[in-house]
């Protein structure tokens, strides 16, 4: 097999056995009925695919052939050649119909699509059934909501706010890149998902966006998008007009600033014809809004989105609006309300252009929150949910997190408005309070590393992402089984593993992290990456989840808590005010307990923290082995790039496992009934060693490194530690817990009786989105030698040599009995 770096992703189109291919009797033309760019490309794409994966050259042509065919167009352009034809059913703007048809003695594939775009996915859609191993079959398909995006939070710098992949695709040094090649091959990607929209800058806009010279700028990356039926989109800041147009103000309600927009939408639509729309974030983290000329969001929005009218741009104003300087001594503050107490009194005062793009949970992102209670309370205002495919709180695509199952719990939330059903998956597409907009947005993030999102894995999450968008009615089983097909092959084994490993990695990340609805217990304050329990209580970000010495959680019930389950329809809000009836999987988003409280399995609520925590670190642990069967059946290097990542993620799991369950024994004072809390037989302290150079630190937060304590080397020279382990003769991994600073490539080699066991440099981990120079719970980072046979007398040496200020810091030596 030849070297992949996944930069194709899910379009790989590898070629199928030789002796399946020859069972697919297929055309060898393609016969398309108009020559737009979109047509072009789907036309083009079904010859490519069809030549890789079954070795057939297919000729393009504007006539009917005396010959079997491929038929694209719409349903009047394909009555134009083909007269007796006749659609299957009806078909919606961006669906489309494939069907067999015979006649004039030849057999034909139509494929009608209700746009040219239709065509396009169409087209992958065949192309996705072969790659998979299956026949084209007669199909009718039509997307469920009419806005599918993806937004990306890029910096006109190259940097990528919450961006985990590398640098910008689209922008760098204050411009779009000279090269938009790799623009184009995303906007292949995202069709071939049905995505057609993507917002490519920063919600956190830069001020410039609409200067002139950059809307000149930005035209190229649509013109990149445009053969993929993508349409453009910016994220736009309100001042604009004060900013950019030098008005003396930017209140929505000023005539010179409605006229200001309207200007401005004329100017945007001359460069780029086929503008989606703007996305706006406003009176919330630093960006200013209309509330300082006391206007409403509605007021906002309306001005901007009667400006893009004429046009039929639209505008997603986002929802994520709250005060990030909350008074955490106030019981009854709670972010958590912020999306609904600032917008249900708006309720049906939005233009029909604007859409409200609600956060899927009520806070950030978390592991797990409940469904935000905004969308049953809009029952007069297009809504479209907005899903993070970017890991900000789930492992920055540094630990596998297939986020689909997540995202279904979501979506099939019922949450019984009017008290009937109505599921989030119906109310976003427009369906349950019958709006003509409504849909799908999801934050991507993707940068020029070769695999777009760096973790093999991750590609699943935006390959679904763009399937439930189309189809939120499918599985998680069916989305990730077509992806690890598409993306891996169709070996058995390959698909048992992959598919495996990925289904459960949500569930398994919650317990390494923060379950019971407690929140990702993440470093909110800098990284957003590894633990840092105590960050998310006492400052006004609001992520509380309120543990003291009796208890953990946060109160929201109406009685005696925040009242945001009363947000919540009254069925629903029923099952959550109660303990009794609350999901366990929610229960200290909803309630304050004690730590003997017996959750519905009857386990104690602290020692169900503790268990979490260990079995979820244990199954991380089986990644490298499980991936390890895969030898040999996918390519080299995305097999070596998945294995480090995935011991990587297998050390981090119990940086977080020791980290949570050390902090919560502290604070509770209550001990883990098994003894595993706080007692590590096999694990030698740095600080315990002998050192020859090293010095003792401590590290904050304590509880992110073992004792609170490790080692640095502040000379130019190595440092050494030695230690005996005195373990019985027998054979052992031996793990080196050390911090990667990221600011230098210190160098690391573990000696057993002053032979050579290993060498490494700490760079091997991917760069947060901002460098961490401290000893945390971030930086935290593993390296095993496994198979090493030791005796009782033996000694093991650790030379550290530090590197740009990188003092080849050590946490401890851990010894385990394989």
């Amino acid at each position: 097999m030849h070297a992949e770096t996944g930069e194709e992703g899910w379009l790989r189109y590898a070629a199928l056995p030789p002796q399946l291919a020859q069972q697919y009797k297929l055309p060898r033309r393609i016969v398309v009925t108009n020559q737009s760019a979109v047509v072009h490309s789907a036309a083009s794409e079904l010859a490519r695919g069809l030549h890789s994966m079954l070795g057939a050259n297919l000729q393009i042509a504007s006539t009917l052939p005396a010959e079997d065919a491929f038929v694209l167009g719409t349903p009047p352009e394909i009555r134009h050649l083909l007269p007796s034809w006749k659609s299957p059913s009806p078909i919606e703007a961006e669906g489309f119909s494939l069907s067999p048809f015979a006649a004039q003695g030849h057999n034909y594939w139509v494929l009608a699509g209700g746009t040219d775009r239709g065509e396009l996915y169409g087209v992958f859609r065949i192309l996705e059934q072969i790659a998979q191993q299956k026949f084209p079959a007669a199909d009718t398909e039509s997307p469920s909501s009419p806005i599918r995006w993806v937004n990306q939070w890029d910096n006109f710098d190259g940097s990528i706010e919450r961006g985990y992949a590398g640098r910008s695709i689209f922008f760098d040094n204050g411009h779009v890149r000279p090269d938009l090649r790799r623009v184009s091959e995303y906007g292949r990607l995202l069709a071939s998902i049905g995505i057609n929209g993507a917002t490519v800058n920063n919600v956190n806009s830069d001020l410039h966006t609409l200067e002139p010279e950059m809307i000149r700028e930005l035209a190229r990356i649509a013109d990149a998008f445009r053969p993929w039926g993508v349409r453009m989109s910016l994220a736009v800041d309100l001042s604009s007009p004060q900013v950019v147009g030098h008005l003396r103000t930017f209140d929505p309600l000023d005539p010179g600033v409605a006229a200001w927009w309207r200007t401005k939408a004329d100017e945007i639509y001359r460069a780029i014809p086929d503008f989606a729309g703007f996305v706006i974030k406003a009176d919330s983290e630093g960006r200013v809004g209309p509330s300082k000329y006391g206007r409403t969001p509605a007021q906002a929005a309306n001005t901007v989105a009667r400006a893009m009218k004429p046009h039929g741009g639209v505008v997603l104003y986002r929802g994520f609006v709250y005060n990030n300087h909350l008074d955490w001594n106030n019981p009854k503050a709670d972010r958590a309300r912020a999306g609904y107490d600032n917008f249900h009194a708006l309720d049906g005062k939005f233009d029909r252009n604007v859409v409200i793009q609600i956060k899927h949970g009520p806070i950030d992102f978390q592991v797990r929150e409940p469904v935000s209670p905004l969308f049953a309370a809009l029952r007069h205002t297009n809504q479209a949910i907005e899903l993070q495919i970017t890991q900000e709180y789930t492992g920055q695509q540094r630990h596998m997190v297939f986020l689909v199952p997540m995202w279904k719990v979501a979506l099939d939330t019922d949450m019984r408005a009017e008290n009937r059903s109505t599921p989030v998956s119906e109310i976003v597409a427009g369906q349950s309070f019958h709006q003509p907009l409504g849909g799908y947005v999801g934050v991507a993030n993707v940068g020029l590393d070769a695999n777009w999102l760096h973790h093999p894995m991750a590609m699943a999450n935006l390959y679904g992402f763009g399937k439930l968008a189309w189809n939120p009615d499918l599985t998680t089983t069916e989305i990730i089984d077509s992806w690890t097909r598409l993306t891996f092959g169709n070996d058995p084994k390959v698909t048992y593993i992959i598919n495996g490993l990925q289904v459960d990695s949500w569930r398994v990340y919650e317990q390494y992290t923060g379950p019971l609805g407690m929140g990702t217990l993440t470093d909110i304050l800098v990284a957003h990456y590894g633990p840092g329990i105590e960050s998310a209580e006492r400052n006004g970000w609001g992520q509380w989840f309120r543990a003291d010495s009796k208890g953990i959680g946060m109160d929201r019930t109406v009685a005696t808590g925040t009242g945001f389950i009363g947000q919540y329809p009254p069925q629903l809000a029923k099952i959550y005010d109660s303990v009794d009836t609350c999901p366990d999987s929610l229960l200290l988003f909803m309630h304050h307990v004690p730590y003997d409280y017996r959750l519905q399995s009857g386990k104690a609520l602290i020692q169900h923290v503790y268990e979490a925590h260990y079995e979820g670190a244990a199954v991380a642990a089986t990644y490298p082995r499980r991936w390890g069967r895969l030898r040999g059946l996918i390519d080299d290097q995305r097999y070596n790039e998945t294995l480090a990542l995935f011991e990587y993620e297998a050390g981090h799991a119990m940086v977080w496992r020791d980290a949570v369950t050390a902090w919560f024994q502290h604070t509770s004072g209550i001990p883990d009934k098994l003894g595993r809390v706080g007692h590590y037989p096999g694990r030698i302290e740095a600080e315990s060693m002998q050192a020859d150079g090293y010095t003792t630190v401590d590290v904050t937060p304590w509880e992110t490194a073992s004792g609170g304590k490790a080692v640095v080397c502040n000379r130019f020279t190595t440092c050494t530690l030695t230690a005996k382990p005195g373990q019985p003769a027998g054979s052992y991994s031996i793990a080196v817990q050390y911090f990667d600073l990221r600011t230098g490539a210190a160098q690391y080699e573990l000696l057993l009786n002053g032979k050579a066991l290993a060498h490494w440099t700490a760079n091997a981990t991917l760069p947060p989105a901002a460098v961490d120079p401290h000893l945390d719970g971030s930086t935290s980072t593993r390296f095993t030698v496994p198979d090493v046979h030791l005796k009782p007398n033996d000694t093991l040496t650790l030379r550290g040599t530090p590197d740009q200020g990188e003092p080849a810091p050590v946490d401890y030596i851990e010894v385990d009995k394989q």
